[in-house]
């Protein structure tokens, strides 16, 4: 049974305080509407798309936290982190990311993704890339989005050994092992 829009849209609001990061085709899906109804819903509410919404998660949620480098050099839009332990960001692939005549990224947009998030996740004030070992796995495409998740697998003395694994939906698309040299140092900002 379809909702009035009154209550349909107090719903929406609701579902979406609740999982900010749902998009408008699962929403569609949930209230048995159209994407277009839902567009409406979010504009009449003052709720801006999904990108808009992981954006001002990531920056109000995540740029106190870090300390090896700003929010703003982060490749794609971080959705979770614990420093020292793990880490998840986003990037949807664009035309600025893909090659003009085929529409697959270049692979430095994924190993950048993966490498700044490596670097994000260190629970030091300076991190940099020691040495990395990466294998991109399949193709992605104009319009897809690249899951990236990091997890710290050790951390010996100055260095930090950190799995990446990025993923389009359930398709592994790069994967890699990063060795992270951190220093802590109170003079550094």
């Amino acid at each position: 049974m379809r909702l009035k829009k009154e209550a349909r849209q107090l719903k929406l609001l609701d579902k979406i305080n609740k999982t900010p990061f749902i998009t408008d085709q699962e929403l569609a899906d949930f209230f048995s509407v159209s994407i277009q109804t839902i567009r409406l819903d979010r504009l009449e509410l003052g709720i801006p798309e999904l990108r808009k919404r992981i954006k001002s998660v990531a920056t109000s949620q995540w740029s106190e936290k870090l300390k090896s480098l700003p929010i703003e050099e982060v490749i794609g839009s971080i959705i979770d982190l614990e420093l020292d332990n793990r880490a998840i960001s986003i990037l949807d692939i664009k035309e600025e990311h893909v090659f003009s005549r085929n529409k697959i990224a270049r692979g430095h947009h994924l190993f950048a993704q993966a490498n700044s998030l490596a670097l994000a996740v260190i629970d030091d004030e300076l991190a940099l890339t020691h040495k990395s070992e990466i294998n991109f796995k399949r193709q992605v495409k104009l319009g897809e989005q690249v899951v990236c998740k990091a997890t710290v697998l050790s951390k010996k003395q100055s260095k930090t050994k950190v799995e990446i694994n990025s993923y389009v939906k359930d398709d592994l698309v790069f994967q890699g092992q990063f060795i992270m040299y951190r220093y802590q140092h109170k003079g550094v900002k």
